[in-house]
């Protein structure tokens, strides 16, 4: 595990005993056909919270046909990452203090809270950080063997960190690292396959 890696555990870490509970499990189920109006409900309730220069759809219920965490990944082009913060705490999301200050160009939140998700809402300020979300996301919907593929990671991470969703997520790292590897300079055109 990497330093970076153990920094934003002992964070996520911290912001869970201060809010007194302990993580949600990692299940993973099948894919949902009201996933993508899921997204686009809390995209319409996020719009007047957030100025978002856009919205997308991202992570695995992004991807028709994909195994997933039962959670709608949503990330959002922003000019300035602290500005809605307050109002999206208002509106039900937290707000892991200790995780996000490890961030860079990004915040992360989650609702309606963090031992029992339904939401996940990233905020990005830079252009490439977006465009390499969307390019994985795409990458999956476009190649049904590297989704097979990640299927299988999921399934073989899923049962071996149950309790421990750091822990899982640090472990696909290095083949989401190895898809994004892959991208040729992103092109305004590859937007048209977004949520």
């Amino acid at each position: 595990m990497s330093m970076q890696g153990d920094d934003r555990r002992a964070a996520a870490e911290r912001d869970l005993a201060r809010a007194g509970v302990r993580d949600g499990r990692v299940e993973l189920v099948a894919y949902d056909r009201a996933w993508p109006a899921l997204y686009e409900t809390e995209r319409k309730r996020l719009e007047p919270l957030v100025e978002a220069v856009e919205f997308h759809h991202i992570g695995s219920t992004a991807v028709p046909g994909l195994v997933a965490k039962p959670i709608i990944d949503i990330v959002a082009l922003v000019e300035d990452l602290d500005a809605p913060v307050a109002a999206l705490i208002d509106s039900g999301y937290q707000y892991p203090w200790a995780f996000n200050g490890t961030l860079a160009h990004r915040r992360f939140l989650c609702y309606p809270r963090a031992s029992h998700r339904t939401h996940h809402l990233h905020l990005v300020d830079d252009r490439a950080e977006l465009e390499r979300r969307l390019y994985f996301r795409d990458r999956l919907r476009a190649d049904q063997a590297l989704a097979t593929e990640y299927v299988a990671l999921k399934r073989a991470l899923a049962a071996r960190y149950p309790e421990d969703r750091e822990g899982y997520t640090e472990a696909k790292a290095p083949f989401i690292r190895r898809v994004e590897g892959e991208r040729l300079p992103y092109r305004k055109s590859d937007s048209a396959l977004s949520t």
